[in-house]
């Protein structure tokens, strides 16, 4: 199990960053790696930000963005485990995600509630 775990501060310009938090005190820097469909992706970087913290830095490759879901794993060498998974939807393949069902279904809703209102004035 890992000692690590991994909070998103924020995407912009195509970096991700986030703050690596040791469970416990140690003196130890983090081994981590992050991957793109089992390929390790370059530029990671890791600086210390006081005790058992430090500030990860991903820039995200421009070539791995197309259309559908990508998915970076950003893994403890150490532990083999999985800390954090970052998702990058885009293109026509979300078309069908269930996301844009729900949005969908959202402003159906929504139309529904104002016929219903209006319906409900009209016949009182």
């Amino acid at each position: 199990m890992s000692r690590y775990s991994i909070s998103k501060t924020r995407l912009f310009e195509g970096i991700w960053d986030g703050v690596v938090t040791a469970d416990e005190a140690s003196d130890d820097q983090p081994h981590l790696e992050a991957t793109h469909l089992e390929k390790p992706l370059e530029g990671m970087k890791l600086v210390e930000l006081g005790e058992d913290q430090w500030s990860l830095r991903l820039p995200i490759p421009s070539d791995i963005l197309s259309d559908g879901v990508q998915t970076i794993l950003i893994r403890d060498v150490l532990a083999q485990e999985t800390l954090e998974v970052i998702t990058i939807m885009s293109g026509e393949a979300i078309a069908e995600d269930i996301r844009a069902e729900m949005d969908l279904m959202r402003a159906e809703l929504d139309m529904l509630k104002r016929a219903f209102r209006r319906h409900c004035l009209e016949t009182m």
